[in-house]
């Protein structure tokens, strides 16, 4: 048993002394951290006090560049205050030297009227003397005239007058005679000049087409074929031609629509086609389509040059022989535009035969005074000057320019052609039948001129007559008398004449009615 206690009592020891070495060595290791603890908080403090001690040095910095900025900027204030109170100063002390001059000058100015007052004065005293002398002369005169005539200076007075009067009476009455004697010579000659400037007022274009087209069928179920199924055929017509194919409750029509007339004219042969083939199919409408155009375009060529040769109208650029063919297709006011330039060429050249000029060239400019009304593509431009612009582009002479441009007034007239194919453009378009206008149209100006007399105060009734020549007119007796009724009149055509546009003339007759009825019993 000993050795066993003899191995525990040297484990105890080497436990008791390795717990010991390990207490002494911690000791040891608290000890040196502590030093080493104690001089980085020496250490520390040490840069503390040294960085303290430069941001103080910093902050002075900064105190005293702000007090010096602080003191340039007030400086530089005071610098400025100063220089403004000398500048106003300085304003203030030219502004009173020039006040200064002012006053002086004033002063000698005042000084001089004051002299001119003066001599002015002493001038009127003369006059006042001389002026007494002459009144007491003048009385003296006249108690000898009236001793001598036996009459009052009243008297003589109207004497003088009745002699003055009958004097002024006879003196109008002779320069009256003489101007209605030379009134009466020269009337027909003024009457002459006051019709042909009526013809040239009235002569106005408006551009009334007509932009819609019937095709007639044989029967209602044509129109099935022809819109196709879900509607590629007539899709396919439209985008082909360019034309609004309506199709609608009509009964065996079919309505083409718009403005080119080429184009629907285009459309209804091509339907016409393929009505009578009984082929209807997207590929079979685009090559009918194809080849009426090509065949409007040859019969427009055609009709062209057959106008140019009847009227003797020789050396035509071609395409103004294509734009005269256009005008088949084209109408205003119901008159076919073609026709309506053969006639206004006819005219032009017997009117030229009459007054010696140039006949073949007035043929040339009546012909072509209306090409601006077939463009290819839109202009905003008047039809005259569009026209006018071709026939220079394509080489005509100036005064068929000249003609063309100015048949409308709308450039100054240059060429003794010109009034003349404006008259002969009126000539044709006022022959009875030649135009026609449409119905609607028509109803609403008549409306219009009903309206334009409602808008006057005092009007009870208003009637359009005579297909729209005639206005008649009825207020109230109470309201309008005889003077106002004729102002009233005048008002009104003055407000028609600029609102509306019209043909020929627009009598305005304002009637006014008082009736007074009693009933005997």
């Amino acid at each position: 048993m000993e050795p066993y206690y003899i191995l525990i009592l040297t484990g105890i020891g080497t436990l008791g002394l390795g717990f010991f070495l390990e207490k002494s060595i911690r000791k040891r290791k608290n000890r040196i951290l502590l030093e080493e603890a104690k001089q980085q908080a020496k250490e520390i403090l040490k840069t503390a006090r040294l960085e303290s001690e430069a941001i103080k040095k910093e902050k002075k910095l900064q105190t005293k560049e702000h007090f010096l900025e602080l003191k340039s900027n007030h400086q530089r204030e005071v610098n400025q205050r100063e220089r403004k109170v000398s500048d106003v100063e300085n304003r203030i002390r030219q502004k009173e030297s020039k006040i200064q001059k002012e006053i002086n000058s004033n002063t000698d100015l005042k000084r001089k009227l004051q002299k001119e007052i003066d001599f002015i004065q002493k001038k009127q005293d003369k006059i006042k003397s001389k002026e007494q002398e002459l009144n007491a002369k003048l009385e003296i005169q006249i108690e000898k005239l009236e001793g001598l005539s036996k009459l009052s200076a009243e008297e003589a007075k109207i004497e003088l007058m009745n002699t003055l009067k009958e004097k002024a009476k006879a003196d109008a009455m002779s320069y009256v005679q003489g101007h209605l004697e030379e009134a009466k010579l020269t009337a027909q000659q003024e009457a002459k000049k006051i019709v042909i400037n009526t013809i040239q007022r009235i002569g106005t274009e408006e551009a009334i087409d007509n932009c819609v087209s019937i095709f007639n069928l044989e029967s209602d179920d044509v129109k099935g074929r022809i819109i196709g199924r879900e509607g590629r055929n007539i899709r396919v017509l439209e985008a082909e031609t360019g034309v609004e194919i309506i199709v609608d409750d009509t009964p065996e029509a079919i309505i083409l629509s718009c403005f080119d007339p080429v184009r629907r004219e285009i459309a209804r042969l091509s339907l016409h086609k393929l009505v009578s083939d009984g082929r209807i199919h997207p590929a079979r409408i685009e090559e009918v389509v194809n080849k009426t155009r090509k065949q409007i375009e040859n019969e427009i060529v055609e009709v062209g040059k057959r106008t140019v040769i009847d009227l003797g109208v020789h050396g035509l650029h071609p395409e103004l022989v294509k734009i005269v063919g256009r005008m088949k297709y084209r109408s205003s006011y119901g008159q076919n535009l073609l026709q309506h330039s053969r006639e206004v060429a006819k005219l032009c050249g017997v009117m030229a035969s009459e007054f010696g000029l140039n006949a073949k060239m007035a043929k040339r400019a009546g012909l072509l005074h209306d090409i601006g009304k077939v463009p290819e593509e839109e202009s905003e431009k008047p039809h005259a000057l569009l026209g006018m612009e071709w026939a220079e582009k394509y080489g005509e002479k100036k005064d068929v320019c000249n003609a063309i441009g100015a048949h409308h007034d709308e450039i100054e007239m240059t060429s003794l052609l010109s009034p003349l194919v404006q008259v002969c453009d009126s000539i044709s378009g006022a022959r009875p039948g030649a135009r026609r206008q449409v119905l609607d149209s028509y109803v609403q100006r008549l409306k219009d001129l009903e309206n334009i007399a409602y808008d006057f105060n005092g009007v009870n009734k208003a009637y359009a007559i005579q297909a729209g020549r005639e206005l008649r007119v009825f207020v109230e007796s109470e309201k309008i008398s005889d003077e106002q009724a004729a102002q009233l009149s005048f008002k009104i055509s003055q407000k028609i004449q600029t609102e509306m546009t019209y043909p020929g003339q627009v009598k305005i007759t304002v009637i006014r009615e008082t009736r007074v009825v009693n009933v005997a019993k």
